[in-house]
């Protein structure tokens, strides 16, 4: 993959409209169970849009959802529980949102983007760190772009309330809930 730098040294995405590939992508997520381990998932539905600015790179935006329904820890108990009304109640609310307000180029291809998260029909900005990992061409000629979006939220913010306390006084769940999405788009034809 090849990256594409400005005169001001920053790596951007290409301009224009790039759809989020779920094949090549995921959208997972990492959070402490009893405070000594660390429990990782993944949403195996999701869909996304980048849009890049041809000038500005403040003037991009992107947006995505992920189905409740489809999250996977590995575990079956632990993933129906999760999509129960103790916490993200998946027949009520079916999807996860995010929609960008804002883009700041930090350096090089690294920007921070605050947006609007929609949980359980709460709504918190969130900011998140996104990195251009490159652009290219794939084998069957799409152009694609690569896109690492790091960040951390605080479940309760967003209606995920549902604790047990340990006999040592820990929390069962933790509620910081670390975002990692690793992102595979390629250019829209419409």
């Amino acid at each position: 993959m090849t990256q594409l730098m400005t005169e001001k040294g920053t790596v951007r995405v290409p301009a224009g409209r790039w759809e989020v590939d779920p094949a090549h992508s995921s959208a997972a997520f990492e959070v402490k169970y009893m405070m000594l381990s660390t429990v990782r998932g993944q949403f195996h539905e999701f869909a996304g849009t980048l849009e890049a600015a041809p000038d500005d790179p403040s003037n991009s935006r992107a947006w995505g959802t992920a189905q409740v329904a489809s999250i996977d820890t590995g575990n079956p108990e632990r993933d129906a529980h999760l999509r129960s009304p103790e916490f993200f109640d998946a027949e009520r609310f079916a999807e996860i949102r995010y929609e960008s307000t804002r883009v700041e180029h930090i350096e090089g291809g690294t920007y921070r983007v605050a947006g609007d998260l929609t949980i359980k029909g709460i709504t918190r900005e969130v900011e998140v760190k996104a990195t251009v990992e490159g652009a290219g061409v794939d084998p069957w000629g799409n152009e694609r772009v690569g896109v690492a979006v790091r960040s951390t939220i605080d479940r309760t913010e967003l209606g995920l309330g549902w604790q047990q306390r340990l006999p040592t006084g820990g929390l069962f769940v933790g509620e910081e809930i670390q975002i990692l999405l690793d992102i595979s788009a390629v250019r829209s034809q419409g």
